[in-house]
């Protein structure tokens, strides 16, 4: 049956080009990470979609997450159908967690339920059509009544049920076939739709095949979605144990806490030792820092309130490890409109080089001047140290405009994460020059080891106290 839907910089102002080298540099891109020795995919919805729909390209694609993983762990033949897909998608908060564990960071979850209706979306713009394959009796008719009614342009040119549709493999081929569908959506669940896939996807004339689990039965409305706010705060594993808390707590209680476990000891295997204790530092330093330090942050953020408008946080885009843009942290030292006033006080920098400095900054606030004189809004970064974003010790994160004017030397500070504190923060901060920085970020990303940071940490707080080059 078919169904037809109706369903901070010196120099001069950035310029137009270097704005659009900045989006450059913020763009995500379509990249992997490595997880239990698969290419996982790391990149937006959009990205993902368009590589997909790319013209002449054919795609198998899976999902994973903890169930999967945890199938993984016990089936060879289904390891061995995840590792030869063409896309391998994270799915859920436990493959988010899995991949920090290792030190990674996963651009967006991708889970089934979100993201096939995305690329629905799309190939209803392109006027590509899609099959339904799987489920029980009646479920994927009525998913694709539902996506009829959602989706502009979307034709879905068949249906077939996972049970008595299935049983005759040669006759399900030649069905969807006759159909002509782009696109071939096989719920089946875990582990049987992406075997069925591996085995029968080259007779298909589809450009893409998804196994999408239990999308289905979202899509038609027989099993209701977590609220946005549920979803939004990653836990609607936790509205799918309470909706089906006997089919779902082995799921959930037991193959969670597996698949988590499982994943700390293949990261602590792939880990080097001593980036294993140089983050643990990390955290025994910040974690520790904002016990002792939460009620004087608590009065200090009512001071700022109090001293000019605006919020007690100032967040800017910083570039981090490997070219990889974050959000910093740090209390507002300026006021509210001082990026306004920016582009005009670029030509009175008191740094040589490409960071912007001035010792008479008229942006500052009262309180603002005091902070930066103990380096004490630099202090919520222990946030981003906590997150993985930043490190105790490391080269300052600079912003994306700088990176865009460094030389090739220079980027080589980007192999380490950025810190809190370094080497040059502690010889005169901004008094050092832009290329003696670079020299002594170099020589501390070529020479680091834990003793090197631990004597940089206690050199901090010397620097800190004489305040030099602090403005």
């Amino acid at each position: 049956m078919t169904y037809l839907s109706d369903f901070q910089f010196s120099g001069p102002a950035p310029t137009a080009d270097t704005a659009r080298a900045s989006k450059r540099v913020k763009a995500p891109s379509f990249g992997h990470i490595t997880l239990f020795g698969l290419p996982v995919v790391s990149a937006s919805t959009q990205v993902v979609v368009e590589r997909l729909l790319a013209p002449g390209r054919r795609s198998r694609v899976a999902f994973l997450n903890a169930h999967c993983g945890n199938v993984m762990a016990r089936n060879p033949e289904y390891a061995d159908v995840l590792h030869t897909a063409d896309m391998v998608l994270p799915d859920g908060i436990g493959v988010e967690l899995a991949a920090r564990m290792g030190g990674d960071t996963i651009h967006e979850n991708l889970n089934g339920t979100d993201f096939v209706p995305a690329l629905l979306a799309e190939a209803g713009r392109r006027g590509l059509s899609v099959f339904l394959f799987g489920g029980r009796p009646g479920v994927a008719k009525d998913a694709a009544d539902k996506l009829c009614l959602k989706i502009p342009g979307l034709r879905v040119v068949g249906t077939r049920d996972g049970f008595e549709g299935s049983a005759d493999t040669g006759a399900a081929i030649a069905a969807i076939n006759r159909a002509r569908p782009d696109i071939v959506l096989v719920a089946m669940g875990v582990p049987q739709q992406d075997l069925w896939l591996a085995r029968n996807a080259r007779h298909l004339d589809a450009r893409i095949t998804l196994g999408v689990g239990a999308l289905f039965d979202f899509l038609s409305g027989r099993v209701r979605r977590a609220p946005k706010i549920v979803r939004k705060v990653k836990c609607e594993w936790i509205w799918r144990l309470a909706m089906e808390p006997r089919r779902m707590a082995k799921r959930y209680l037991i193959g969670n806490f597996s698949f988590l476990a499982r994943s700390a000891i293949h990261a602590i295997a792939r880990t080097d030792r001593i980036a294993v204790v140089r983050r643990g530092l990390d955290l025994t330093i910040a974690l520790t820092a904002l016990a002792v330090l939460l009620p004087f942050f608590i009065c200090l953020a009512l001071a700022i309130r109090l001293d000019s408008r605006g919020p007690v946080l100032f967040r800017q885009t910083r570039i981090g490890r490997d070219g990889q843009p974050f959000e910093m942290l740090k209390f507002r030292s300026m006021y509210a409109d001082a990026e306004a006033q920016r582009a005009a006080l670029l030509l009175h920098s008191d740094r040589d080089g490409v960071c912007f400095k001035s010792r008479s900054d008229p942006r500052i606030t009262r309180i603002g001047r005091i902070m930066r004189r103990f380096s004490i809004d630099e202090l919520p970064q222990i946030l981003n140290v906590l997150r993985g974003e930043m490190a105790v010790v490391g080269p300052r994160p600079a912003l994306p405009e700088e990176v865009l004017a460094y030389h090739d030397r220079a980027r080589e500070r980007l192999e380490a994460k950025p810190g809190l504190t370094g080497i040059w923060q502690v010889s005169g901060r901004a008094e050092i020059g832009f290329e003696k920085m670079i020299d002594m970020d170099l020589a501390y990303v070529r020479s680091r080891t834990i003793v090197l940071d631990l004597m940089l940490v206690l050199l901090t707080f010397r620097a800190v106290v004489g305040g030099r080059g602090a403005y």
